[in-house]
């Protein structure tokens, strides 16, 4: 590249990183607080919290690069016209199409980490992330770790212990099962554990109350009783690989015997597709903003900033990327109009480049923020 590609490749590259990190913070922070139960309902400890966040963050990356993309160049280029470098550019006789070839070069970049992340580091995290909330729930001990705390394990099933002994024993149960509206059971024992399994919890030197729907109390006392919890762990701690979880290669060559493939035949289709369309985001967004921005410009001239333009366009097209894949499993169509619509845009946009052509607002828009006062005069300049 020459010196001024490398100039203008640096600041896109600047710009886009500055712009990318505070967005990927906050999305990164709400997903992260939504899952804050694991430690605050298990009882796990504030390492496992951070290590599940840490997980989360590879699945957000892809889907911010392209947005840091627009905003990268549509700014750079903004910035350039506003300090009067492109017209210095352009007086020199520099074509515009030179211009392109910084930014492609920075917007391939992306793509590739988008791609990278997306198709090789996330289905990775993502396994590992359900793995460690199975793990979590699939052992009942983790929900009842704090001593003389009531624990909710299950809709209308609580449980508290008084002290927890070596090993699995416990002492001083008290379980309280609401679950089936015609009675209402309450378990006292002195003592008990839980197998190794996390399927049963045997009680010791107890009793168990029983409130009938129609209020009739019967109490029963026991030496030992076991409490099933197979179907409870079974269903919090059992993982299940989405398509979203899967590989690249498995989603080429999905496995005809799994009971999710069965089930889901069409999202696997679909998340396929999204995988090999959505890593050239970063690519088409640069051509957009590219064109909306990447020419000289009067200060003068009514229009829109091109960054609220470029974005514009972006969610508007990341929108439509996301309705057609999730119409794939209904409507195979959509797959042909998936590949079809950034192949469009970017043969669009690359004519537009190449033939010196620019884009300008309707009419009606100029009209219309033309007649808006600013300080005492209009945006296209009289009084």
């Amino acid at each position: 590249m020459t010196l001024i590609e490398r100039y203008i490749a640096l600041r896109v590259i600047k710009m886009a990183v500055a712009s990318i990190l505070p967005v990927l913070a906050v999305i990164w922070i709400v997903q992260v607080l939504a899952r804050v139960n694991l430690v605050t309902d298990s009882g796990q400890s504030i390492s496992s919290f951070f290590q599940l966040a840490g997980l989360i963050l590879p699945t957000i990356i892809p889907m911010v690069i392209p947005f840091g993309v627009v905003i990268g160049v549509a700014q750079t280029f903004s910035a350039m016209n506003a300090d009067s470098e492109f017209a210095v550019i352009d007086a020199a006789g520099m074509p515009r199409r030179r211009l392109i070839r910084p930014v492609i070069i920075v917007a391939l970049g992306a793509c590739a980490i988008s791609f990278a992340v997306d198709n090789l580091v996330e289905p990775i995290v993502r396994v590992q992330a359900r793995k460690m909330i199975a793990a979590v729930y699939a052992d009942l001990l983790s929900s009842v770790i704090e001593e003389k705390t009531f624990r909710k394990i299950d809709d209308g099933l609580y449980l508290q212990i008084s002290k927890r002994l070596h090993g699995r024993t416990l002492s001083g149960i008290f379980v309280a099962d609401y679950r089936d509206p015609e009675s209402e059971l309450v378990y006292y024992a002195k003592e008990g554990a839980i197998d190794e399994a996390g399927t049963t919890l045997v009680m010791h030197d107890g009793e168990v109350d029983r409130r009938s729907a129609n209020g009739d109390i019967s109490v029963v006392k026991f030496m030992s009783y076991a409490f099933d919890l197979s179907q409870l762990t079974k269903s919090r701690g059992g993982m299940t690989l989405r398509a979203i979880d899967r590989d690249l290669p498995f989603l080429f060559h999905p496995d005809p015997n799994d009971t999710d493939v069965k089930a889901y035949s069409g999202e696997y289709t679909a998340e396929l597709h999204r995988r090999l369309t959505e890593w050239s985001f970063p690519l088409v967004y640069g051509l957009i903003a590219f064109v909306i921005a990447g020419r000289v410009r009067t200060q003068r001239e009514i229009r829109l900033h091109p960054v609220i333009s470029g974005l514009a366009i972006a969610f508007v097209l990341r929108w439509l990327s996301y309705y057609m894949s999730n119409q794939i499993a209904d409507a195979p169509i959509f797959v042909t109009l998936l590949y079809a619509v950034p192949l469009a845009i970017t043969a669009i946009c690359m004519i537009l480049i190449l033939s010196a052509r620019t884009l300008h607002l309707p009419r009606w828009m100029t009209r219309g923020l033309g007649r808006i006062p600013l300080g005492g005069t209009k945006a296209g300049g009289g009084r």
